[in-house]
């Protein structure tokens, strides 16, 4: 909608300059003209499509200029600022004499663009100077931006803001992901997600009312420990549903979503937006199980396959065992064979460790045999 809008106020600027600008033409000019309203138009014509090429021009810098703003220490932005300022006065103060002189009619046309083109060499130069000397002036007044200018430099890189999923916030290991650092740069919370808990914790469902208010609720507590840090955006945007509106918070803030959600998490990725699945970053924090590490594993339940047991690691993954389905209940230990990584996690594969197994089996014959013969005796 807006770019539709600066294309119409463009175009419409284009149009009504060339349509007046017909009284800036040299007046011997117009008396050898024999159709004086043609060339109206025909300038009206020029100026609505030089006013659509400017427009386009304008849409381009615009976005450049809101992703840079976007990502741009505050002090930086603030120095281009001034500098940009600095130029344009200086750029009109020296025009001030130069539009004031008399000239002949045919050159009068020339005011107009030195004007631009003056003002716009002076404006590009401030900002240029701001951005290599501005920085230096605001250390004068602000000795720790020490972190700013790395930033600015290009050494560091600027925290984007995090943008938290229903999924991630009733999962509740956001908190211990900030509490560790993992998180960097502020953290929104759309004011759908607001909306969507809280018909959760009004659903006559009892497990949907527990996940609503368990969010709500670490909500609160990330307010309370992180304060101002955690910042609620309340901009309603048209979509189907949450997610759609997310992207488009995404898109228009140039943050990082933040979801355990893998559609949404395949949905960013294929708008070329910034994502973070949870699910995979707990996937990339497991340790790593090599084939032939050996393990003390507990058989809780049997396989698909027969004679298949399964256990889990400490954190989770799922381990099948091998000839293990008549040890479920029982801890063993068993020998690493291989893993395989799925979209939802990973499986590792595992045998008995048999030489193990059956010293174990065989210790404890032995002891029932010397019970048997001291009940004998």
């Amino acid at each position: 909608m807006v770019d539709l809008l600066i294309l119409v106020l463009f175009m419409a600027s284009g149009s009504a300059a060339g349509w007046m600008g017909v009284h800036l033409l040299p007046a011997e000019l117009i008396d050898e003209t024999t159709n004086a309203e043609g060339v109206r138009w025909v300038l009206t014509g020029f100026g609505t499509f030089f006013g659509l090429i400017a427009g386009l021009v304008f849409q381009r810098l615009r976005e450049g200029l809101m992703r840079q703003v976007r990502t741009m220490p505050t002090d930086l932005l603030i120095s281009r600022a001034v500098g940009l300022i600095l130029g344009l006065l200086v750029a009109n103060l020296l025009l001030a004499p130069v539009l004031l002189l008399p000239l002949p009619g045919g050159v009068v046309l020339a005011k107009p663009l030195i004007a631009v083109l003056s003002n716009v060499f002076f404006g590009v130069l401030g900002t240029n100077l701001a951005e290599v000397h501005g920085r230096t002036l605001l250390r004068l007044f602000n000795p720790s931006s020490t972190e700013a200018l790395l930033v600015a430099d290009g050494v560091l890189t600027p925290a984007t803001a995090k943008i938290l999923d229903t999924s991630v916030i009733i999962d509740g290991r956001i908190r211990g992901m900030l509490a560790c650092g993992l998180l960097e740069g502020k953290v929104i919370v759309a004011q759908t997600v607001i909306d969507e808990m809280q018909q959760l914790a009004d659903s006559s469902n009892v497990e949907k009312r527990a996940k609503g208010r368990r969010g709500l609720k670490l909500l609160k507590d990330l307010r309370e420990t992180y304060g101002r840090r955690l910042v609620i955006n309340s901009t309603r945007y048209d979509g189907a549903g949450t997610d759609d509106r997310l992207l488009q918070l995404t898109s228009d803030t140039g943050g990082t979503l933040v979801t355990a959600d893998f559609n949404l998490a395949q949905v960013a990725e294929v708008k070329e937006l910034n994502v973070m699945n949870l699910s995979e970053l707990v996937i990339a924090l497991r340790p790593e199980v090599q084939p032939g590490d050996e393990l003390n594993l507990k058989i809780v339940r049997e396989g698909k396959e027969e004679s298949q047991g399964v256990g889990y690691l400490e954190d989770g993954t799922m381990v099948v065992v091998n000839e293990a389905k008549s040890l479920i209940g029982q801890r063993h230990p068993v020998v690493v064979t291989g893993a395989l990584q799925t979209p939802t996690g990973r499986m590792v594969f595992a045998r008995l460790e048999k030489d193990k197994v059956r010293s174990k089996s065989t210790g404890r014959s032995s002891k029932s045999t010397e019970r048997r013969a001291a009940d004998h005796r």
